[in-house]
């Protein structure tokens, strides 16, 4: 059912504005990897106990340790668990401080793509959270407004794509946790309408999820000492939790105001080219040079949007070559992370990217972590777009337009004006 023009309007025009994205190697000419650093909806039935592992993975591990870069190599086997044991995948990362290991994300993880929401051009992602996690990202990005007093997780705005309560949102990553518990988790929250820490707070408590929330020791940038995977994991402190514009609360210190902590790369792409290593926020440093100077952490923001009468929508189109390890072509998920690594002198901590499966986008995180994984139900890797069963489920309301339908609106509009 479409919405109102009027309300159809004011929802697209906001789309056309925000988008949020809210991370290291190089390779020879041939492209290949040289050298390593130390939702909700609809699921798939397609599952794969085969590790998502290509020849450039197995390149890239065999790299020698760079203190200058932050790289860490497979053969500096994790000290603090037993032989074998996997933290995020790989019994390598297990010794490796959080800084230094590259996380995947899931850019709107939330806003599906697929017959729950009428294959809704606002969707990011074709597979929910939990299918995220299984097939081996960690990092998790939801955007949330205030429905009614709720924390609701709306794209843009809520008439557009509704995907429901945080809290429910929540509980369903905290199963996993729990079912999970070698993992370490990370969060990051667009707070678009200025709810309190404690706003999210009562969430977090109610879902339980609180329980598995990490307080940095010290305050944040160059204080800020990061423990390794096993540290987090033997604690039990599993879940980093970052949000946009909320300031610290001493009785949630583990929700963690992002900017104090992370800066980003530019968010509004719109061409295969744009992708770029420039600091876009905070605004508080002069460039990323003086932002990692001062202990921020990378996030590496890497999704592209087409211009549809001059709206701003998710690029599916070009989905394969934007989510690709890698490094030949211009928008190549891998060439991105070279660039910045070289930029840097280090490599990301965070990546985000819209649609996780193709590529498949883990494939690159694989390659800047030099590991070969193990452990995952989910390849993240599928022959198409659109999935059949649910994962992990919370209805979705609210549903946003189909790309058609969107298209044909649109058209309507500019000529009954």
């Amino acid at each position: 059912m479409f919405p109102s023009i009027s309300k159809f309007l004011t929802a697209a025009a906001a789309l056309s504005t925000t988008a949020y994205a809210v991370p290291q190697g190089w390779s020879d000419s041939s492209g290949s990897w040289q050298g390593g650093q130390g939702g909700q909806g609809s699921g798939s039935n397609s599952v794969s106990t085969t590790p998502t592992t290509t020849s450039a993975a197995l390149n890239y591990a065999s790299a020698s340790s760079s203190s200058a870069t932050g790289f860490s190599t497979a053969s500096s086997a994790a000290k603090a668990v037993s032989s074998g044991t996997a933290c995020n995948n790989s019994p390598d990362l297990c010794s490796r401080t959080y800084d230094n290991v590259t996380h995947m994300g899931a850019h709107d993880s939330s806003f599906l793509r697929d017959s729950s929401t009428d294959d809704s051009i606002a969707g990011t992602q074709f597979l929910n959270a939990t299918y995220a996690l299984n097939s081996g990202l960690r990092l998790l990005q939801v955007q949330v407004h205030d429905l009614n007093g709720a924390i609701e997780m709306c794209h843009t705005t809520c008439e557009l794509l509704d995907a429901g309560t945080l809290q429910s949102w929540l509980s369903i990553i905290k199963e996993w946790m729990d079912n999970n518990p070698n993992e370490v988790v990370t969060l990051l929250i667009v707070n678009s309408d200025d709810f309190k820490a404690s706003d999210f707070g009562t969430v977090f408590k109610a879902s339980g999820i609180d329980t598995y929330g990490y307080t940095p020791s010290g305050s944040a940038g160059n204080s800020t000492t990061w423990p390794t995977l096993s540290d987090m994991i033997s604690a039990n402190t599993r879940l980093v939790t970052f949000i946009a514009s909320i300031d610290a609360d001493s009785s949630y210190p583990y929700l963690l105001p992002e900017f104090s902590y992370v800066f980003e790369t530019a968010y509004e792409v719109t061409s295969l080219s744009g992708f770029n290593c420039t600091l876009d926020r905070p605004s508080g440093y002069a460039s990323s040079a003086a932002a990692i100077s001062a202990g921020m952490l990378p996030l590496m923001n890497h999704f592209a949007y087409s211009v549809v009468l001059s709206y701003e929508i998710p690029d599916v189109t070009n989905i394969d070559t934007t989510n690709s390890p890698d490094t030949t072509t211009a928008g190549n998920l891998g060439l991105h992370a070279k660039t910045c690594n070289s930029d840097w002198g280090q490599s990301p901590t965070f990546v985000l990217v819209d649609f996780f499966n193709k590529g498949p986008a883990i494939d690159t995180a694989d390659n800047l972590n030099g590991i070969t994984a193990t452990g995952r139900s989910d390849s993240g890797s599928t022959s198409s777009s659109t999935s059949t069963s649910t994962s992990g489920s919370v209805q979705t309301r609210n549903l946003g337009l189909a790309s058609g339908a969107l298209v044909a609106a649109l058209a309507g509009a500019v000529l009954l004006i």
